[in-house]
């Protein structure tokens, strides 16, 4: 998909495109975003990858001006937030969780509508909505939102997002609860969004897949806290190459400590009965590992290994998994 900028925004040249330092957030004695510090640049693709609660939808609401920070300082587009909040918003378009629609419009009204709240002009309005139709499905665009399906209206709201040809597109949990069919439309648009018009896109999200296929960049975010950061290879490598996992039927930790026994292991964790031991070369370790439980007399109900993967960093810096809620 390639859309033409349309409309004329006042810009300011900066080599951030998101920048915060210090940003705090708390709802009387929680803390639900401490102290965090970021910087997106421009073009990138950055994602938030973290379970539900984590403080991602929070982070999102103050850079998008919709939460108020409790303290720090962030911009957006070159722009203050707490100071030049209205230049922020007609800087950027946002697509939260919660698709924001009116079941009595058509998918037509209200991308139509959206283009007259940031003065687009009748003709700029057409011509978007023939741009972004590769989002839509066009045979239903002229009936009432309130009869598409859940993929639709989270597609419907994501072209609303990109009415106005923005700088910087925020997209919170944008694929949560969407079929595979769905999901991947939601992919490719973001990839072509970045690809062809090199916008700068901040999303969030609790699924691992999402975040290693769309984003150059990840921040983990854990209870409020930015605990990891960096590409999704580089975070991968720090864990190893390789994960073996061993299911036990008891004595998780008489595993671990079997386990760790056997040469070219390392970053051991123990997850419920669940154990996972990182390595940089898993065929050649599975066969010890398993001679070292059984020698342990570990009733082992399952034995795997997988190439590591951003759960496995998350399991690695804060001890539990990532548990997706649709």
């Amino acid at each position: 998909m390639r859309i033409s900028r349309q409309c004329s925004l006042a810009s300011s040249v900066v080599s951030a495109a998101i920048s915060a330092q210090g940003l705090r957030r708390t709802y009387g004695d929680v803390v639900a975003v401490d102290s965090l510090d970021l910087d997106v640049a421009e073009g990138e693709v950055y994602g938030f990858l973290g379970p539900n609660g984590a403080g991602k939808s929070t982070v999102v609401r103050m850079l998008c001006t919709l939460a108020s920070m409790t303290a720090g300082s962030a911009s957006v587009a070159g722009y203050d937030v707490a100071k030049q909040g209205d230049l922020v918003r007609l800087s950027i378009g946002v697509a939260l969780q919660d698709a924001a629609l009116d079941g009595k419009l058509t998918g037509r009204e209200t991308l139509t509508l959206q283009g007259r709240y940031y003065g687009l002009d009748r003709d700029a309005v057409v011509t978007r909505i023939e741009e972004l139709a590769p989002l839509l499905e066009m045979d239903a665009i002229d009936r009432r939102v309130s009869t598409y399906s859940g993929g639709m209206k989270r597609r419907l709201d994501l072209a609303a997002a990109l009415m106005h040809n923005p700088e910087v597109l925020f997209l919170d949990e944008p694929t949560t609860g969407l079929d595979p069919i769905s999901r991947a439309v939601v992919w490719e648009q973001v990839r072509s969004l970045n690809r062809d018009l090199g916008m700068t896109i901040f999303l969030t999200t609790q699924y691992l897949e999402e975040a290693d296929a769309l984003t150059h960049r990840v921040g983990i975010l854990n209870h409020g806290l930015l605990v990891a950061e960096g590409a999704p290879d580089e975070l991968k490598r720090t864990v190893g190459s390789d994960v073996v996992v061993a299911r036990v039927a008891a004595n998780p930790d008489l595993a671990a400590q079997a386990i760790g026994q056997v040469p070219g292991i390392s970053h051991i964790e123990v997850y419920g009965n669940e154990v996972s031991a990182a390595t940089g070369d898993g065929a050649s370790v599975i066969s010890p590992v398993a001679v070292a439980l059984s020698a342990a007399g570990v009733e082992v109900t399952d034995l795997s290994i997988h190439p590591t993967t951003l759960d496995d960093v998350f399991l690695e810096l804060t001890g539990a998994r990532i548990e997706v809620e649709e």
